[in-house]
């Protein structure tokens, strides 16, 4: 058995989250596979993984030996590309994670529009609000919505997010539109339960300077049902234009204090570094850099409005 297979065996058991995923992912036998993770464990006379009847996690020495294995494959791949005769045709697997609502809503006809142009690219996208981690999980890159916590990925910047305080224009109309912020503390306001309310209200402060304490009517961890609560007259939400855009232009949703909401937010594309990235996930990620623009085209509903300082 060469070096090659097992590692590549290795990275396939931790990507399935077990022997039997990973068989069926290689099409061989689970016996084979775990012949393989037994015959590398003892050539480096190390533990790599933890088998339980339930679960394989990695060890420390697994974790790292694994990341390791990632970049050496990478390097291959993209070794056997560049001497390919075919080298000018983006192909391969790409492996994406993005939040739920900016992958249905905008990264979904990016994607689209990227097969299209690329026949040979395959795509593997989970959708999902949880933190991934790149390396373990086998992922090219991932899409993340806000202020990034230091790690060792690399991040590319691919637009400004821009959030702002919305209810029904019939909410407003019976309420009154308020002056400032801390006429807030007064609505019934609505939060996205993934965050702290203090990291979405926190803007709205009492007259004495202190944070205000908002009666919070409703939580959600979906920013889509949020929107639709705040558009069918249930009270008032913060949410980012790329969830809200076309329910302002129809006027479903009003905009209020524009200038309130405290801009600090971006998009960002994260990957693991590498010495050589990939030619399609390199290609992917300047094509969506591209297709969004910044300003984002999701701002198209807050021309003329003011600019909140930074």
């Amino acid at each position: 058995m060469s070096r090659f297979e097992e590692m590549a065996t290795f990275v396939r058991v931790v990507e399935a989250g077990g022997i039997t995923g990973a068989a069926a992912r290689l099409n061989i036998a689970k016996s084979a596979v775990s012949r393989r993770l037994s015959d590398l464990e003892a050539r480096l006379g190390v533990q790599l993984v933890v088998r339980t009847t339930r679960r394989l996690s990695l060890t420390e020495t697994g974790r790292a030996f694994h990341e390791r294995c990632v970049r050496l494959l990478a390097d291959l791949e993209e070794a056997e590309q560049a001497v390919s005769a075919a080298e000018a045709t983006l192909a391969g697997t790409l492996r994406i994670a993005a939040p739920l609502t900016f992958g249905l809503r905008h990264l979904s006809p990016a994607l689209s529009a990227f097969m299209a142009a690329h026949p040979d690219i395959a795509v593997d996208l989970d959708l999902n609000d949880r933190p991934v981690h790149l390396v373990e999980e086998g992922f090219d890159l991932a899409v993340r919505i806000g202020r990034l916590s230091d790690s060792s990925l690399i991040a590319r910047r691919l637009a400004s997010v821009r959030r702002v305080v919305v209810a029904s224009p019939a909410y407003w109309d019976a309420q009154g539109r308020p002056a400032r912020p801390a006429n807030l503390a007064g609505y019934r306001l609505m939060s996205y339960a993934n965050v702290q309310d203090t990291e979405t209200w926190g803007f709205v402060r009492a007259d004495g300077g202190g944070l205000g304490r908002p009666e919070t009517r409703f939580r959600v961890n979906n920013g889509d049902m949020l929107a639709d609560m705040a558009a069918a007259g249930l009270g008032v939400a913060v949410l980012p234009t790329f969830i809200v855009n076309d329910a302002i232009l129809s006027g479903a949703l009003e905009v209020v204090l524009p200038e309130a909401v405290p801009q600090h937010l971006d998009a960002w594309v994260v990957y693991p570094p590498t010495r050589h990235l990939s030619r399609r996930v390199r290609a992917f990620i300047d094509f969506i850099a591209a297709r969004f623009g910044d300003p984002p085209y999701w701002d198209d509903c807050l021309r003329g409005l003011p600019v909140p300082a930074s």
